[in-house]
């Protein structure tokens, strides 16, 4: 397999490598997630994580277990186990449905590797456009380097605002109850240089009241045919405020994240994980060990609430996205 390299993933041609994301921003650890039953482990304890990264990153451990020598039905059970990992994030799907039907299968995922990358670029290009000079931007989870295999969506757009001279200042959500835009995008905003400062999710509606906002800017993990879309827990009540505060409101995905089979929000499954996630964090608890607690990992925003979708093929208004416009971009 042709070496790769990424922010939160990479290849030397005979191992393949996963950064341990559960680990930042305090230690750069690296992971062998070449065995897919072990990529399986690190998808779902987030070790590694983002939609688009968790697809990428599954074809490659299916790829160098296809070039290790693995039986037609050890590879079968494999791609069914890695598609099985999380049920909310489609292009994880998405890959396994490309890698089991692949003829050549390290072929295959690095034309998936090299896709997201263009992709991330694509992405970047047509949501930067939308950013002017001096905007306050908020962002919710981590949407960067390491969620993809190239630049990254939400966090793509803004670093190349970024890269063109634009004045910005970005306020990251620390999104509980895992901390990825406090441990995450934190780390990746302070490597990119570019001014950011941190706050708890609660924070928000004071900030787009403050004026301190001028546009939100978020991931996604499934857009639906409709225009609704699943994202880190947490993204419905920022586009709720940023509605009633009249600031623009924008996912940011590639095609691979539409599904056009999925009819609305409500048909899109959202993964609950265990609940001590929420009672704490690590070995550190601040709450009482036997609470009942609720864990959805995602929510769902309905397109009415949506100033645009950036898509790596261009740019969707509300009113394009409720007439139907994602089958024709995206089929």
């Amino acid at each position: 397999m042709q070496p790769f390299d990424s922010l939160g993933l990479r290849h030397d041609g005979r191992t393949l490598w996963v950064l341990d994301q559960t680990q930042l921003p305090d230690a750069e650890v690296w992971l062998d997630g070449s065995d897919p039953m072990a990529m399986v482990a690190l998808i779902q304890r987030l070790a590694v994580r983002g939609a688009p990264l968790i697809g990428v990153a599954a074809a490659a451990s299916l790829a160098t277990f296809a070039h290790r020598g693995a039986s037609a039905t050890e590879y079968g059970a494999a791609c069914a186990a890695l598609g099985a990992a999380r049920p909310t994030a489609v292009n994880l799907m998405w890959a396994m449905d490309r890698m089991k039907g692949a003829a050549d299968p390290v072929a295959e995922a690095e034309a998936i590797f090299a896709e997201d990358v263009r992709l991330c670029e694509g992405m970047a290009e047509h949501g930067a456009a939308l950013i002017q000079d001096g905007e306050g931007l908020l962002t919710h989870c981590n949407t960067g380097g390491l969620a993809t295999a190239g630049i990254g969506t939400a966090l793509g757009v803004i670093r190349r605002a970024h890269e063109q001279g634009k004045r910005l200042q970005v306020y990251a959500d620390e999104t509980r109850p895992l901390l990825q835009g406090g441990r995450l995008t934190a780390w990746e905003l302070g490597k990119l240089g570019i001014p950011s400062t941190l706050i708890t999710d609660s924070m928000a509606a004071l900030l787009l009241r403050d004026g301190k906002v001028q546009r939100v800017l978020v991931g996604s993990d499934r857009v639906a045919a409709n225009g609704d879309f699943a994202n880190k827990v947490g993204t419905y009540g920022l586009a709720v405020q940023a509605r009633f505060h009249g600031i623009p409101f924008h996912p940011v995905a590639p095609f691979s994240t539409v599904d056009l089979a999925c009819p609305d929000g409500a048909a899109i499954p959202i993964e609950l994980r265990d609940p001590a996630e929420v009672r704490g964090y690590e070995s550190l608890r601040w709450a009482p060990e036997a609470m009942p607690a609720w864990n959805p990992a995602f929510d769902v925003t309905p397109v009415d609430l949506v100033t645009s979708l950036v898509l790596d093929r261009g740019v969707l208004t509300r009113d394009e996205l409720r007439a139907g416009a994602l089958s024709q971009a995206c089929g």
